[in-house]
């Protein structure tokens, strides 16, 4: 198994379309964003030159997270590519807002059934300098079992209305699990995964992640966890995000977690955008979802866990190097904030589920 780690987005899209220009048999992309700009412009080329060669080439796109792109999808169309758009904003006589949250928020990449890409990044010259985690990893077995992932996703790309009780169970391949979510507030997978790995944790856990929006469960897992148990607790997060709203609501629970042992730390470079965990030194996940009420409730997402100790090392470098870029949260600056900040993180309290 051929493993590398990209956390840079010029890196990753090169060797996305390095790939995709030596395909013989298929490309096959699910993904949350893809821009009409210059890098959707190259993707676009590369992929109508596949289509030429007679490759199989096949997105699912979000309708509202690719919206930018339907001029693009049409020169795919054109030359015998299929291009869908997962769930396009409709007006519903009642829940309109929610039934059009619920996007498909997944990067997933299978090239030739023998390359999988999967992580955090989606394909814009917008995130260009920001820090993500994506895995390339190659083997004809492992990529296998992600094409059925893929295919189920592409045939309900239409459905409007998903079972609000529907749970997909984990697909287990050796010591790999992948979580899928569907939009659900009895079944949240990955949020109870999330919690699962927390409270089973010995001596560390580091979570990184853009958005962090958690609800009760998790941060009293958290919390339990470095106060009651000992346990080394790292949340790397962004100092700013591009989602501003997510930081002022971030802000109300930062003190609670601090007080209770959890390490805030803040990416200052540029928005850090991945979404990992790794447990102990022992076990990895990583995949799409934020520790946010909108992947957990709202969204599809999946997330890939392991115990492959290849990429366990490629990981837990990613993290100290992140880590060195960091600057610890302040307790006395985030008491003395001001009532301005303090009023806007109450007004908004109440909506949070909907960030």
């Amino acid at each position: 198994m051929q493993t590398k780690l990209f956390d840079n987005n010029v890196d990753f899209f090169h060797s996305i379309l390095d790939d995709i220009e030596h395909a013989k048999h298929s490309v096959l992309i699910e993904m949350y964003r893809v821009f009409n700009d210059k890098t959707g412009e190259k993707l676009t080329e590369t992929l109508i030159e596949k289509c030429k060669q007679g490759v199989e080439v096949r997105l699912l796109l979000d309708a509202y997270g690719s919206r930018q792109f339907e001029s693009l999808a049409k020169r795919i169309r054109k030359h015998g590519g299929d291009v869908r758009f997962f769930k396009k904003i409709k007006v519903f006589l009642i829940n309109t807002f929610l039934k059009n949250n619920s996007r498909n928020h997944r990067k997933l990449i299978i090239i030739d059934d023998r390359i999988v890409y999967f992580g955090s990044s989606n394909i814009t010259g917008y995130s260009r300098t920001w820090r993500d985690l994506n895995l390339r990893i190659e083997n004809a077995e492992f990529t296998t079992v992600f094409r059925p992932i893929f295919e189920k996703s592409y045939e309900l790309h239409k459905f409007y209305d998903i079972d609000p009780f529907e749970r997909i169970k984990p697909v287990v391949y050796k010591d790999f699990r992948i979580i899928q979510d569907t939009p659900s507030i009895r079944y949240q997978s990955v949020r109870n995964h999330f919690i699962h790995l927390i409270q089973n944790a010995k001596s560390e856990i580091i979570i990184e992640t853009p958005y962090f929006l958690p609800g009760f469960m998790i941060r009293r897992a958290l919390m339990n966890a470095a106060k009651k148990r000992g346990v080394t607790v790292k949340l790397l997060i962004p100092q700013y995000s591009d989602v501003q709203s997510v930081d002022i609501l971030r802000s109300k629970y930062l003190g609670q977690l601090h007080k209770s042992g959890v390490q805030l730390l803040f990416y200052t470079p540029n928005n850090l955008h991945a979404k990992c965990m790794l447990v102990d030194g022992q076990r990895f996940s990583v995949g799409s979802s934020n520790f946010d009420y909108r992947s957990f409730r709202y969204q599809f997402e999946i997330m890939i866990s392991g115990k492959d100790q290849n990429i366990i090392k490629l990981i837990a470098k990613h993290l100290r190097e992140t880590e060195a870029h960091c600057i610890p949260f302040k307790y006395d600056v985030w008491k003395s904030r001001g009532a301005i900040v303090k009023f806007t993180e109450w007004l908004m309290f109440p909506i949070r589920k909907l960030f």
